[in-house]
């Protein structure tokens, strides 16, 4: 409900230098005579990002497990707080309606360039080429798709392990946002980093897809909740990552809308099948409608984590 303070230093941002830091001194600059991945050492290139991996967990671990025990040290209150404090960096769903409403605020009062500035915020994808139609579909995708690892998948671990899990896993997620790309440089470092994140994101992703079908059943005219039962059970492996297409697949048959298709990142047109039926056109509002849907079972997802663990208290 807060969202992420702006201004003071936050967990996730130091995770990135420290990824940064490694990828820089254990790849470093990769001479253009080997710029083509096959002229470049793969075994030693995937026992480097298996070391960066290692390392990036292991520090995250171990600092905010410090942290908190350092807290429960002064007193129980100052534990409680800095676990809270912890828990609500993990938790991205306030963050991410508020970026991507920013993207619907530009449809309808800004221009189509600012409009584009917003979305290439939350989105890999290139903005500069989309037109209104792709804008609007690029939010709704990357809110329905970051419902799993931003918002249920850290609140999932973190009920389990509390907050050194959690962050555990934000470490593990934010190492494949950064180096989990089957590109040029990081064909073979990256993939430890990328396996690892559909490894954590397996069970957590097709939960989340049930909790948007379960909000989509109370959360109005709007949604259809059986659509959106049969048309993730359709396509939710309509996506080379196993998982991404789990959450989009259930919103598109929550909202009726037909996501995905080919996309254009780093300059280069990639092929992707389509996600859901076209029922009716996308519109602007149907970023509203898919952040409301989001909203829903963010709270039905913290409600069974709540419940789950009262349950695994009283027996233990």
């Amino acid at each position: 409900m807060v969202g992420d303070p702006h201004g003071i230093p936050h967990p996730i941002v130091w995770i990135g230098k420290l990824i940064g830091r490694l990828d820089a001194s254990l790849l470093g600059e990769i001479p253009a005579d080997k710029a083509n991945p096959e002229m470049r050492d793969k075994v030693s290139e995937h026992r480097k990002g298996l070391l960066l991996v290692l390392i990036v967990i292991i520090v995250t671990a171990f600092i905010s497990a410090g942290v908190i025990y350092c807290a429960y040290r002064l007193s129980p209150a100052a534990g409680v707080i800095a676990e809270a404090i912890l828990t609500c960096y993990m938790l991205a769903q306030t963050s991410l309606r508020r970026e991507s409403m920013k993207v619907y605020r530009e449809l309808k009062e800004g221009t189509l360039d600012s409009a584009r500035k917003a979305v290439s915020m939350i989105v890999g994808r290139d903005t500069q080429v989309l037109d209104e139609t792709g804008v609007t579909k690029a939010a709704v995708e990357t809110v329905a798709e970051n419902f799993s690892d931003g918002v249920f998948a850290p609140m999932l671990y973190a009920a389990i392990g509390g907050p050194v899990l959690g962050l555990a896993y934000k470490a593990i997620n934010t190492m494949d946002s950064m180096i989990g790309y089957k590109n040029d440089r990081y064909m073979w470092f990256g993939t430890a980093a990328a396996k690892l994140d559909d490894v954590a994101n397996f069970v957590p992703s097709r939960l989340s897809a049930l909790l948007l079908i379960a909000a989509s059943a109370v959360s109005g005219s709007s949604y259809d909740a059986a659509r959106a039962l049969r048309i993730w059970r359709r396509d939710r492996n309509n996506h080379k990552s196993p998982n991404a297409a789990q959450t989009e697949s259930a919103a598109a048959g929550a909202l009726g809308l037909q996501l995905a298709g080919d996309a254009r990142y780093f300059g280069r047109i990639v092929r992707k099948p389509f996600i859901g039926d076209k029922i009716r056109e996308i519109e602007a509002y149907d970023i509203v409608r898919v952040n409301r849907l989001m909203t829903v079972a963010s709270f039905i997802g913290f409600a069974l984590c709540i419940t789950g663990m009262c349950i695994i208290q009283a027996i233990i």
